[in-house]
């Protein structure tokens, strides 16, 4: 892989106890090519304006995937990335549903590795704080026809980031909506494709407008089942039961989803991968068996909900703190993550970096 490093870091100018997330962005990216029918030219290059073509594929017809991934500061010699395997194969899956060419998982990995250590102290060192890392690939082909691209640019560019939602580690409110739908069963739902989220842009708005942190999306055919937030999947502990959405090709297939069922039943707790309706979660409530509500994903990773709205009713919880389940959620999976406990599951993968 050709490395052209900076010829002058940004990183002094960054102050890491105020981030917001993705605003700020660390000093090199990794690029490559797909033409003639191969990935090729590996390189890591300063962060830095890309020039395309007004024609350019990906803007015309939306053939765009994208991942999320953090970078964990474990100590001076070493910086844990997070289920490195599974995060090759939901890339590959997306891109396969858009008809982009996969890429394979060492050269995925090798780039990712090479871009950690030559930004490696970008990685955030205080608790709670990570390296945000974003690989995404898009249809470059200077082409405007509707059909699969032919040319494909890869890229991975990182961010040092503190908390995902403005209230931070507080309970989040959530509003379901009865005008728009956010993928339906043979759509794109489960791939994480850049429009889909183009998409939720307008009915978040909304929310957001009404005093709500984000939307719960409901099924698009009969709009009662739950399926996920925009941006994370969703958690119900029903008496000593965890239930969330089942997967069916409208549900994004969150990593921190599966390390919350693999840890939940590592707890000997009841989990239950099932539809589940929005007046179950309200009925729980009302005879007092919902004990918790939560969300997981990478950029938050366990994120407290505290209220829901639904058509006029409200479900409140704790508004103040996050849940004893949840938190002990939190507390494993950080604790794995920045390699404070054991990883029994084998999902953390080290970078040696000192």
């Amino acid at each position: 892989m050709e490395i052209t490093r900076t010829k002058e870091s940004r990183l002094s100018s960054i102050d890491f106890e105020n981030l917001e997330f993705g605003r700020q962005f660390s000093d090199h990216m990794i690029d490559m090519s797909y033409k003639n029918g191969a990935w090729q030219d590996p390189s890591i290059v300063p962060y830095a304006p890309i020039s395309f073509h007004p024609s350019m594929h990906a803007l015309h017809y939306g053939q765009a995937v994208f991942e999320g991934m953090k970078a964990y500061y474990a100590d001076e010699e070493t910086v844990h990335l997070f289920r490195l395997d599974d995060h090759h194969q939901r890339i590959s899956d997306s891109s396969e549903r858009l008809c982009i060419p996969s890429m394979d998982k060492s050269s995925f990995i090798e780039s990712l590795e090479e871009l950690i250590r030559l930004d490696h102290q970008w990685v955030p060192k205080k608790h709670g704080h990570a390296l945000y890392v974003r690989p995404f690939v898009f249809a470059s082909e200077e082409y405007i026809a509707a059909r699969a691209a032919n040319e494909y640019r890869y890229m991975v560019i990182t961010s040092p980031v503190a908390a995902y939602y403005k209230e931070g580690f507080n309970p989040v409110s959530l509003t379901t909506t009865d005008n728009f739908v956010r993928a339906v069963k043979g759509g794109t739902g489960e791939a994480k494709a850049a429009g889909n989220y183009g998409g939720s842009f307008l009915p978040a708005q909304q929310a957001q407008k009404d005093g709500y942190t984000q939307v719960l999306w409901l099924d698009a055919k009969e709009n009662k089942y739950v399926e996920e937030v925009g941006t994370m999947n969703i958690f119900f502990l029903i008496g000593n039961t965890l239930v969330t959405p089942k997967l069916g090709g409208t549900v994004l297939p969150g990593i921190t989803r599966r390390s919350v069922i693999a840890l939940a039943k590592e707890w000997n707790v009841d989990v239950e991968e099932r539809r589940i309706t929005i007046d179950e979660v309200f009925d729980a409530h009302s005879d007092g068996s919902l004990k918790e509500v939560f969300g997981s994903g990478t950029a938050a990773v366990i994120s407290p909900v505290g209220l829901i709205h639904h058509q006029g009713k409200t479900l409140e919880l704790d508004r103040e703190k996050i849940g004893p389940f949840a938190q002990k959620m939190f507390d494993t999976i950080t604790g794995i993550q920045y390699g404070k406990l054991d990883d029994p599951f084998g999902w953390v993968h080290p970078v040696k970096v000192g």
